[in-house]
């Protein structure tokens, strides 16, 4: 299994690591305070599993989740990320984030932006509308009758693929909701993000056409 360079060590990139770790990856993690301040959770996770900067961690993964929100000013590490595909798990949150006014007028999504700060990566939306903890605890076999589906979105099919089988991989089923243009089908307040708690790749399917754009003057 290739290692995954996981920046953001909190509640998501902590749960993608145990679920990544549980299937035989192993991963290298990174926070913005420093890897010697992540020497408890590495305890936790075990000898497949180690702390580094976050340049360290996108250097060291095969592919990359940065688990981080968008800042309007590029704080990744874009030249250790150049050729890789990058799981982007962030939602944009006024309250958090700020007002974006491309991203408030529809022009773009907080993704494209991402894309558009990592020009050399293949930017893919994933494990944006699952709580945290449910990412290690919601899985199923595949076929299993009621499986839960999370969506994915990218300008890149390959990038498609390997969020498809990770989250196969994880337990889950697979909405391919491309390009990135899109992927605010399942943002904050859409009935795919509403509807989280468990929808099959059906109900999923329908509640992504359900979408309607949020635009914020």
């Amino acid at each position: 299994m290739p290692v995954i360079g996981i920046i953001g060590a909190g509640e998501v990139g902590g749960q993608i690591a145990r679920a990544a770790l549980a299937n035989g990856y192993d991963v290298v993690i990174a926070n913005s305070r420093g890897p010697e301040t992540l020497q408890d959770l590495i305890d936790e996770l075990g000898p497949s599993a180690r702390a580094a900067t976050a340049a360290g961690a996108a250097a060291a993964g095969e592919f990359a989740v940065v688990a981080v929100p968008l800042k309007v000013v590029n704080d990744m590490p874009a030249e250790e990320l150049a050729g890789k595909i990058v799981l982007d798990t962030n939602n944009y949150m006024v309250w958090r984030d700020g007002h974006i006014p491309v991203i408030d007028s529809g022009e773009k999504t907080v993704h494209e932006l991402r894309q558009e700060h990592l020009p050399r990566s293949k930017v893919v939306k994933a494990f944006t509308h699952i709580q945290a903890p449910r990412i290690t605890t919601a899985g199923k076999a595949a076929g299993t009758p009621g499986r839960l589906a999370l969506s994915t979105s990218s300008d890149f099919p390959d990038a498609v693929a390997l969020v498809t089988r990770l989250y196969d991989q994880f337990g889950f089923d697979t909405v391919d909701n491309s390009p990135l243009s899109e992927s605010w089908r399942s943002g904050p307040g859409q009935p795919a993000w509403v509807a989280h708690e468990h929808q099959t790749r059906a109900e999923l399917i329908a509640n992504l056409a359900r979408a309607r754009r949020i635009v914020l003057r």
